[in-house]
């Protein structure tokens, strides 16, 4: 099995690049970051938020044989009041976010980089339920991701292509503590291990979306119950207690 996994150096991506890897697949690793040697592994240094990177990357890849599947993993983020935050830090995270991951989708799609009974993988947040204040531009950009998964399932499906879309919440990652308040308590947030257990699970069920543990299954619950009080919710225990923007 070919896999091609985004943000693959550390914290997710790296757990679901060696899962698979120890479970017999081929992995295509991409990443801005040096990602660490591993048998089975094949790295690619490219920064996603690089347009005429990610176009020579999918050039590069018309040569290979086709994914069977393909996890948009890669995601950063900014935190603070959003007023403060420079215009080129939420345009990177944008790119990073959703631009490269619908760009990619239809660069592979188009090419025949995707096999029949293939399966594209989108990464995107408990944020879809509930308000996020502190990381609004974050949030917009996992909803793009969402709504995106959705409206091109049907079409894909034709194609005997799966698509699925996972909605985690917080997770165990110097990603996640760097964003985070300073009194976060990171063993409450979900082990990345045990989460890309459960995307693997997933997808190679063909489940159409995921809500991986009782945190996004309630998150889920609660925003469709009472969003106003979520959002409220959110807003005390994240942005009121950011010290600092961060980007």
């Amino acid at each position: 099995m070919r896999v091609l996994v985004t943000g693959a150096a550390a914290g997710l991506g790296r757990e679901i690049a060696s899962q698979l890897v120890a479970g017999g697949a081929h992995v295509t690793a991409v990443d801005r970051s040096e990602i660490d040697p591993l048998e089975g592994l094949e790295p690619r240094k490219v920064d996603l938020a690089d347009r005429e990177a990610v176009d020579r990357m999918l050039r590069e890849l018309e040569d290979e044989p086709p994914f069977d599947w393909v996890i948009h993993n890669a995601g950063i983020s900014a935190t603070g009041k959003f007023e403060r935050i420079p215009d080129d830090a939420y345009l990177r995270l944008l790119r990073v976010n959703c631009e490269t991951p619908m760009l990619m989708t239809a660069g592979l799609i188009s090419s025949g980089r995707v096999a029949a009974g293939g399966r594209i993988v989108f990464i995107s947040s408990l944020s879809h339920f509930t308000g996020y204040p502190g990381g609004a531009v974050y949030g917009a950009s996992k909803d793009v991701l969402a709504v995106y998964a959705k409206s091109i399932r049907p079409t894909l499906k034709r194609r005997q292509i799966r698509v699925t879309t996972v909605f985690p919440g917080p997770i165990r990652t110097d990603h996640a503590s760097r964003h985070a308040p300073p009194d976060a308590q990171a063993e409450r947030r979900m082990d990345p291990a045990d989460l890309a257990a459960r995307i693997i699970r997933a997808t190679r069920r063909g489940k159409t979306v995921l809500y991986p543990g009782l945190t996004a299954r309630m998150g889920r619950l609660l925003g469709g119950i009472v969003p106003g009080r979520m959002t409220a919710f959110m807003r005390r225990v994240i942005f009121e207690k950011l010290e600092r923007d961060v980007y």
